[in-house]
């Protein structure tokens, strides 16, 4: 049984992103060719690693593009919630790029601490400073919806470690010039690394923990099941469960054991608009699809499997 509350479900999230996400993949990409040539013409490893990043960074938000425009697609009777677990897919995969490009740099920084490698600090810096530029316009481009769901806030860890890595060989591209120290290039990526991993593990926690149907961070089952058993009429709560389908999108459903005068004197519809309140306007996490199977107390002996 379910009603009383609003049970459409467009894009997760809310609001169209697909344009910011075009813009910081155009300007991705036009800097991804810049550093190329620079790396060419300057042979500086630190150019051509970063257009590494960078060219990791430009798949990361091809993909991220392409989960918004599927998240856009309706339900149908073959995908119910449409293409909105889309995004937590993309994300996931993104934060799992990311993890291994910062653990990339982390091992390559260290390794670059001992071996040092020769590089034109001059066309370095001008390159990085170009980077730095475009990365900062697209970083100004998707902070506006970076907090909207999975799919955004991957992106714009996309984008943040690309103006980490031009930032990075701005730096470093500075010092080797001023004192000659070039292993200044792998310390700061090793800085860098260190900022990109703990981010990108939060992510991919939470991203899994959707993936995995976990309980919605911040809702409490056990007081979801204490404040349901305080209606009247309630005699008991089982198979209590929820989880996550995208981002803004949690959902609960419960089997509740109730009065059997209930389902004689009409009194069900008026208990389902108080279970679905409760849900919906109590709890920290707001609830508004659930779904209740209302039941009289000898139902359960009826039912197989366990009940939680």
């Amino acid at each position: 049984m379910s009603g009383g509350h609003s049970h459409a479900h467009g894009s997760a999230g809310g609001g169209d992103h697909r344009p910011r996400l075009a813009i910081a993949l155009g300007l991705t990409s036009v800097v991804l060719i810049v550093e190329v040539f620079g790396a060419l013409i300057s042979g500086s490893l630190a150019l051509l690693a970063d257009a590494g990043h960078m060219l990791t960074d430009a798949a990361g938000l091809v993909i991220a593009l392409i989960a918004a425009q599927l998240a856009r697609r309706g339900p149908t009777d073959k995908r119910t919630w449409g293409y909105l677990r889309a995004e937590v897919l993309a994300a996931t995969l993104q934060a799992a790029i990311l993890l291994a490009v910062g653990t990339f740099i982390l091992i390559e920084g260290i390794q670059r601490l001992f071996a040092p490698p020769e590089v034109a600090s001059g066309i370095m810096l001008v390159f990085g400073i170009v980077g730095l530029a475009a990365n900062i316009v697209s970083l100004l481009v998707l902070a506006g919806g970076r907090g909207a769901n999975f799919n955004m806030r991957a992106a714009f860890l996309e984008v943040l470690n690309d103006a980490l890595g031009s930032l990075a060989v701005i730096v470093a591209a500075i010092v080797i010039a001023t004192t000659g120290y070039e292993q200044a290039d792998a310390i700061v990526s090793i800085l860098i690394a260190l900022m990109i991993l703990p981010r990108t593990v939060t992510l991919l926690r939470e991203t899994t923990s959707v993936l995995l149907e976990s309980t919605p961070r911040g809702l409490d089952l056990a007081d979801v099941r204490k404040h349901l058993l305080e209606l009247d009429h309630v005699k008991a709560v089982h198979d209590l469960h929820a989880s996550q389908v995208a981002t803004g999108l949690p959902v609960l459903t419960a089997h509740v054991v109730v009065d059997d005068s209930c389902f004689q004197d009409g009194h069900v519809p008026q208990m389902l608009d108080q279970l679905q309140a409760c849900v919906a306007e109590h709890f920290p996490v707001s609830i508004e699809h659930s779904t209740f199977q209302l039941e009289p107390a000898g139902h359960r002996t009826h039912e197989h499997g366990a009940h939680a």
